[in-house]
């Protein structure tokens, strides 16, 4: 059994998504905490109606990132979790937290990375008249968004697609992405070495592409 702490910024919902798995008994994970940045998060009303500890520091009263960083990642490493899960984490981490859990923190990011790291990534997929648009679960290292690719999923962009659509449809992709990515690090089919990620004990030439029906294939 896997123990998972939740970061997250806002409403929570792939935090909720890996929830309702776990209490499925579809996840060998056992979630302890969830921490925010934001007081008023609303995930955070999610983890105590579950019973789950909800911690918020402001970053407002710490002197600077790395001051702040450093005491939320304090206060996760409380619960000795095996895996950090930023879901909806909407801050960026100083290098120096990232190092200390390097291999034991995944990002969902929502875009094809390495396409459209940062925000706006629906509105930049539209730009550029993209006819693919997705998600994505990376390790995370000191590069915003460029840690090492586990998985991804994608959908297609229609016509007369806006941001607000694409979002709305992604976010249900996302949830499935999140929970599946999630189990394989559980059963440690997936790994982080010296040498970049691995599957099964075989290096991973390209992220999985997680299909429709759950399973998973292998690209590149």
């Amino acid at each position: 059994m896997l123990d998972v702490v939740v970061l997250a910024s806002g409403r929570g919902s792939n935090f909720a998504a890996l929830l309702a798995a776990q209490r499925r008994g579809e996840l060998p994970i056992r979630i302890r905490a969830l921490l925010s940045d934001k007081t008023a998060a609303p995930a955070l009303d999610i983890a105590r109606d579950a019973g789950i500890p909800a911690i918020a520091l402001a970053p407002a009263d710490f002197a600077d990132r790395a001051a702040f960083d450093h005491a939320l990642f304090a206060r996760a490493a409380i619960f000795e979790p095996g895996l950090i899960v930023l879901a909806g984490y909407m801050r960026v981490i100083d290098d120096s937290v990232i190092e200390d859990w390097r291999g034991r923190i995944v990002n969902i990011h929502p875009s094809l990375l390495p396409k459209y790291p940062g925000l706006r990534t629906h509105v930049r997929a539209l730009e550029a008249g993209d006819p693919t648009h997705g998600a994505s679960v990376h390790f995370v290292t000191a590069q915003l968004d460029g840690g090492p690719v586990i998985a991804r999923v994608e959908m297609p962009i229609l016509p007369g697609d806006t941001p607000r659509a694409l979002a709305a449809r992604l976010l249900p992709l996302e949830h499935r992405l999140l929970v599946a990515s999630v189990d394989l690090i559980a059963r440690q089919r997936i790994t982080l070495g010296e040498d970049g990620v691995k599957f099964d004990g075989e290096p991973l030439a390209a992220p999985l592409q997680l299909q429709a029906d759950g399973t998973w294939r292998a690209v590149g």
